[in-house]
């Protein structure tokens, strides 16, 4: 036992883990707040009354969703960077954290529109035909009336999908992300090989304490917010 963390504590010494923590959490905050936005945009098309927005959202979130999230990563390198040649950032790392943040962005919108929507479904209709009968169109009664009550009901497969996203986060490394979690961890273990254990107890408890906080708040908000019938 004592072996195990002295080489952790060297690890430790030797490695900035605890930065490359900070750059996945960095990663999963700016993709949450984006892909909450444009998920919701979706889920206000999967809902729409005009069939030509359903079938683009239903479109948007059975392709991406059945993209491997690696794939999309290597696309803003190879293509929305080497290939178009768009950069979101005069700085090398930046501009590649960024497009990363993209990449996680587009993939998790689905996921979270997906969870808008079984929010949604958990509204009553009538509360729907109460907003149309009071003369509210579909934006309106969506703003003011169904989603409110649709993220109420959502909070658990959010927080489902947060996790996902922070341990997707990981995937960063395939656009060139190289200062965040999974490329330390190659790193150490290629000059450390003898340290594996110690290299994936590091990394697996790190996680551990990430996703476990965001799993109990997650459960608690639900259970506190969720409408009693």
């Amino acid at each position: 036992m004592g072996d195990y963390l002295s080489q952790i504590s060297t690890l430790f010494s030797e490695y900035d883990v605890l930065g490359a923590f900070w750059v996945n959490i960095q990663l999963t905050f700016w993709a949450a707040i984006l892909s909450l936005i444009l998920g919701t945009f979706l889920a206000l098309m999967r809902i729409s009354p005009i069939p030509s927005l359903r079938w683009a959202g239903t479109t948007y979130v059975n392709l991406v969703r059945n993209t491997p999230l690696t794939v999309i990563m290597t696309f803003m390198v190879l293509a929305v960077w080497t290939q178009l040649q768009i950069s979101l950032a005069d700085n090398f790392e930046q501009n590649f954290f960024r497009l990363a943040v993209v990449g996680l962005t587009v993939y998790h919108a689905a996921f979270v529109c997906e969870s808008i929507r079984s929010g949604v479904n958990t509204v009553p209709l009538g509360q729907a035909e109460a907003a149309r009968a009071i003369g509210l169109s579909f934006v309106p009664a969506a703003r003011l009336v169904i989603l409110p009550q649709a993220f109420r009901g959502a909070v658990a497969p959010l927080g489902n999908t947060l996790i996902a996203l922070l341990k997707n986060s990981t995937v960063a490394a395939a656009a060139s992300v190289t200062n965040e979690t999974s490329s330390l961890m190659r790193n150490m273990i290629e000059f450390n090989s003898s340290e594996i254990y110690s290299i994936f107890f590091i990394f697996a408890i790190g996680y551990v304490i990430l996703v476990i906080p965001i799993g109990l708040l997650t459960t608690s908000l639900s259970n506190r917010l969720a409408v009693r019938r």
